[in-house]
């Protein structure tokens, strides 16, 4: 009876931090750059942020311990980090730390760059 109690808890609890960050569509996402409230990191890493990224986008490698100064004032505001797509979690990254740092509105594009990419929305250098 005690291993099915933890296992139940164990299963509960690795349940809670899977949908640690909500997701975000691509079509919302490209309204909230369009209307200026969105802070977009890209965590793909120098080089595949150099060959293009979501409009607007920061690139995470390059802020180090400097995101809390790229990050708006108003820790409501929205906060959205991305990857490489669907089976990738490096997004996470960013998006604790902007949770350490106080942000209360993070979220995943999960589409990543190769659903942005995909969805044939522009990329910017």
């Amino acid at each position: 009876m005690k291993k099915l109690i933890a296992l139940v808890f164990a299963l509960v609890a690795s349940a809670g931090f899977a949908a640690e960050f909500p997701d975000i569509s691509i079509a919302d996402l490209k309204q909230a750059i369009a209307d200026k409230k969105v802070t977009v990191i890209d965590v793909n890493g120098a080089a595949s942020y150099k060959a293009g990224h979501v409009p607007t986008a920061i690139d995470f490698a390059s802020q180090g311990s400097s995101l809390a100064t790229a990050l708006p004032a108003d820790k409501d505001a929205l906060v959205v980090a991305y990857c490489g797509g669907p089976a990738c979690s490096a997004y996470k990254a960013a998006a604790n730390k902007a949770s350490e740092l106080g942000y209360t509105n993070v979220k995943h594009l999960s589409a990543g760059i190769s659903g942005w990419k995909a969805a044939k929305e522009p990329l910017e250098k």
